[in-house]
């Protein structure tokens, strides 16, 4: 290819070493294989961080990008758009994104100017929702998609409706490691004389390496000289979430079947250059792995493509490598199987000479400089295709474009206000009111807050208030009457209960916190008391009157089956709760109030929102057209003449055919009308809703009827409400969280996908 038919700067989005992860590994050798094939092509790297702090990066890394933070995404697409990058090339994989399914990478995606190449590295046959939303807006938003196997396009075709002309298919890459005997190698790792199965790659149950050490006792009692080596450091996911149990029951198991003296553990990410002679001194390589749908292992392609036997379960990778004599396929969680392939190899090495010469053979198609030169065909047939001069964007940088501008996440506020019990009700000006102590609904407000919050950013300030995430939590369980199932809700700064039962909106809260915990939470131990507290605390809400109670239950009932539980008596409970709320709708609702009360109050829009949560997911026609006409209705008289959201006022409220108040006005209100809208988004796709939930959310940004901004940038705070003729300038919990909710769920918006199944007939 012409140097001049090329694009001149290629920039790589993936992860990158020292950051320990095989895309890590790939991103890297790609980025470099390409720097050798063209070297007059400027290859850049922008880093995707799973951490704050980030690595130690090369100089190939020009940018780095934080996983759970959506700004870094918009202006990661800043800089490669004014660093005039002519094709972005994407390692994609759902687990190394933020956002639900990834989905903070599309953010990026929508805003850089220049063609793009995305490199799937998973492609799944059965989605879930948000993963096939994702991947439709992912191929929508790729010039190109590569994939590394047949399997991976023909998925593409059939699951996803991708055009065979928008497919490339190119092999994981592999290093050039020649064609020499085993023992070459073995001298120096002091297996001399041994016959060695080797597994390597990052190490969690997945890998089905249980399954090699049952089958060794066999392949032992036919072949003595056997040593089993497995090779690699356990996931760091797995090792911060678990730490080294798997490994260790590894062991154990190894103990207990009598071949301790057969196995060698190397807990090591090795180098390239290392994993060349652990390769080299291979017989038979081993890949057990659990999961028919793995489109791609990078493992199974270095050794593959160094002309070793393979060994391997039948996953998608392995049976188009393996074909054709190439390898030998056993069945999934098998050792018996394990050990008669390996034994029949052994028995037969004219065999496993034959195996290796075939696998070497197609192997030279996938070393790095042949991979580059497709991938470089790639690039040049998008470059060519679309050719995009990206100065020339700013025409359509238009606010209309452009995302909405959000304020920054500043928890100072929010921190200030907690101690190790939990977070106080009430604030004089932006200082903690020790004398009204805490309560069960602000302490609910901020253990949502921090799930969401852990769920969606990587922001340095969830670093200070992670441990008030426990407390949080420890104060609702604390909370909790196990004899009679209630919640208790105000407890004064001396850690004394004020009362022996809560109200039922206070209850309905708690719950509404639990199940978040249990659908959104990454901590083990807090799912595990989250659930064990919902499912304690929900038969109660049956013999509750207030449909506030109802409305906040429901809402924590859908939260807690993110966490993909169903209990029929959870589900029952949704069932009875929605059915109320309807009931309640038929029996208030007229063409002139089309509402389910007789008045409005407080946080009305959370009825709206709970039979749109209800109409998408269980699923309820009739319920979904209830919260979506009642929410319509809302939003109508919730509106001043020039434009501003005005909510309802809690001096006084509004009955029906009686006056309205329009102050007091209270933050809970807007973050309500925020979360319902961009439900009811979801639920439409309507762009409707989503003006609705920027009007009110720039409520708190001073569009309002004094023009005066109750969020407190200084502080992080919020006050506590809107007079007719002043802001209240305290700062209480319920004022700052309902605004950082609000902020989330605006954050949220960005990228609002589709996470719930299709409406039935």
């Amino acid at each position: 290819m012409s140097e001049f038919n090329q694009p001149n700067r290629i920039a790589f989005l993936g992860d990158y070493p020292p950051r320990l992860c095989g895309i890590a590994t790939f991103t890297k050798d790609l980025c470099e294989a390409i720097a050798s094939a063209a070297p007059n092509a400027d290859c850049l790297v922008a880093a995707v961080n799973d951490r704050p702090e980030g690595y130690a990066y090369p100089a190939r890394v020009r940018l780095e990008l934080q996983e759970r933070e959506l700004d870094s995404y918009r202006r990661a697409a800043d800089f490669l758009n004014f660093n005039n990058v002519d094709v972005l090339c994407v390692q994609h994989e759902f687990g190394i994104y933020g956002g639900s399914a990834g989905s903070h990478l599309l953010a990026l995606l929508k805003e850089v100017r220049m063609p793009v190449v995305t490199t799937l590295h998973t492609v799944l046959q059965d989605p879930t929702p948000s993963q096939r939303k994702v991947m439709m807006d992912l191929a929508a938003r790729s010039d190109r998609l590569v994939v590394m196997a047949h399997k991976g396009a023909e998925i593409l075709r059939e699951t996803y409706s991708v055009p065979d002309e928008k497919i490339d298919i190119i092999a994981h890459g592999i290093p050039d490691i020649p064609f020499i005997d085993s023992s070459f190698y073995k001298q120096q790792f002091g297996v001399e004389n041994r016959l060695v199965l080797l597994t390597f790659g990052l190490i969690g149950p997945g890998k089905g390496i249980e399954y090699v050490i049952e089958a060794l006792p066999e392949i032992v009692r036919r072949h003595p000289e056997v040593v089993y080596i497995v090779l690699g450091a356990t996931h760091p996911n797995l090792l911060a979430k678990e730490g080294e149990r798997y490994r260790l029951s590894l062991e154990r198991l190894t103990e207990d079947r009598g071949v301790k003296e057969n196995v060698i553990f190397y807990d090591q990410f090795v180098s390239l250059d290392d994993l060349k002679e652990f390769i080299g001194a291979t017989d038979i390589y081993l890949t057990p792995y659990l999961n028919k749908a793995q489109i791609t292992s990078g493992a199974l392609a270095y050794v593959f493509g160094a002309g070793k036997v393979v060994v391997s379960t039948p996953y998608w990778h392995a049976q188009e490598l393996l074909a054709d004599e190439r390898g030998v396929l056993v069945p999934f969680r098998d050792p018996d199987a394990i050990a008669e392939g390996v034994c029949d190899l052994l028995d037969n090495p004219a065999r496993m000479n034959q195996i290796r010469r075939n696998a070497y053979a197609m192997g030279r198609e996938m070393i790095w400089p042949a991979v580059a030169q497709r991938y470089l065909g790639s690039f040049q047939r998008t470059w060519a295709d679309r050719k995009v001069t990206p100065r020339a964007a700013f025409s359509g940088w238009t606010l209309d474009n452009r995302p909405y501008d959000l304020p920054e996440l500043r928890l100072d506020h929010v921190i200030h206000m907690s101690d190790n019990t939990g977070i106080f009700q009430h604030a004089i000006y932006n200082v903690p009111n020790f004398h009204e102590g805490y309560c069960i609904d602000d302490n609910a407000r901020a253990y949502i807050l921090c799930n969401l919050l852990h769920e969606s950013s990587d922001h340095s300030s969830l670093r200070k208030i992670g441990d008030l995430t426990t407390s949080y939590l420890a104060f609702i369980a604390a909370a909790l009457n196990y004899d009679t199932g209630r919640f208790r809700n105000f407890m004064d700064h001396g850690r004394q209960w004020l009362e022996e039962a809560g109200s039922e909106d206070s209850h309905g809260r708690a719950l509404w916190a639990l199940g978040s915990g249990v659908g959104r939470s990454r901590n083990e131990g807090h799912r595990q008391l989250c659930k064990q507290l919902f499912e304690c605390a929900l038969p109660a809400v049956s013999s509750f009157e207030y449909p506030r109670a109802w409305v906040f239950t429901l809402i924590g009932i859908h939260e807690y089956f993110r966490g993909h539980l169903t209990p029929p008596k959870i589900n029952d409970m949704r069932k009875i709760l929605t059915k109320k709320l309807i009931e309640l709708w038929e029996q208030n609702s007229s063409d002139d109030w089309p509402w389910f009360e007789p008045f409005l109050t407080y946080e009305n829009a959370r009825f709206c929102q709970a039979l749109i949560l209800s109409g998408q997911w269980m699923p309820s026609t009739k319920a979904l057209d209830i919260g979506l006409t009642s929410l319509r209705w809302l939003t109508s008289i919730q509106k001043t003449q020039a434009g501003c959201f005005r909510p309802i006022g809690s001096n006084g409220f509004y009955l029906k055919d009686g006056a309205r108040a329009d102050f007091d006005q209270q933050p809970v209100e807007a973050q309500a009308m925020i979360a319902a809208c961009n439900e009811a988004f979801r639920a439409t796709q309507d762009p409707t809703w989503k003006v609705e939930a920027k009007r009110a959310f720039e409520w708190f940004l001073g569009r309002n009827d004094l023009g005066l901004p109750l969020y407190d940038s200084s502080t992080g705070g919020c006050n506590d409400g809107l007079h007719h003729d002043r802001v209240n300038v305290n700062q209480g919990a319920e004022s700052t969280l309902a605004f950082h909710l609000a902020l989330v769920e605006m954050n949220f918006a960005e990228h609002l996908i589709i996470d719930h199944p299709h409406l039935g007939n």
